[in-house]
């Protein structure tokens, strides 16, 4: 075995709802352990609640201000702030900051980092000026087609809030 390395610039990016995910390690790659991405987030992109069931996904921010809801506690994340969301934990994220947040994502086992591949558009951006001007850009038929294969093919669950009727 010898090891993979993934230069700035390489692994493949997928615009998926107006943000882009560049894959940097697969489950193929790694005997199925895990796989890994990079997201760079446009300010006020968001990820509503939802639960996996069959994985547990950490993150590592590298840039900007995500606010993460997990369960019942809310979490301001800045750079270097680190995050394991267990199988079966309710979260949700959204970029609270005025620029782009850029960050890691490891799930375990494999398979989740897939999801990018089929629910995005492949770009080929060539520097980071490209990889902004992309950010917020979301086909209109894109949304539908990333719930429907979150939900069957990846056993995402999303998650409605409730309110009290008081």
């Amino acid at each position: 075995m010898t090891g993979k390395v993934v230069q700035p610039g390489d692994g493949k990016t997928y615009l998926v709802l107006g943000d882009l995910f560049t894959i940097l390690a697969t489950g193929e790659e790694t005997g199925g352990a895990y796989g890994l991405v990079e997201t760079l987030m446009r300010p006020q992109g968001f990820i509503p609640p939802h639960i996996h069931d069959d994985m547990d996904e950490v993150h590592y921010i590298l840039d900007g201000e995500v606010e993460y809801q997990i369960d019942e506690r809310t979490v301001l994340a800045t750079p270097g702030t680190f995050i394991h969301i267990f199988r079966g934990q309710c979260h949700s994220f959204k970029n609270v900051g005025l620029k782009p947040a850029k960050s890691i994502s490891w799930v375990t086992p494999a398979g989740g980092e897939q999801f990018f591949a089929e629910a995005g558009q492949l770009v080929q951006p060539k520097n980071e000026d490209e990889k902004l001007s992309l950010l917020g850009k979301v086909d209109a038929d894109e949304l539908e087609k990333a719930i429907a294969l979150a939900a069957t093919k990846y056993k995402l669950r999303f998650v409605v809030p409730t309110t009290n009727a008081g």
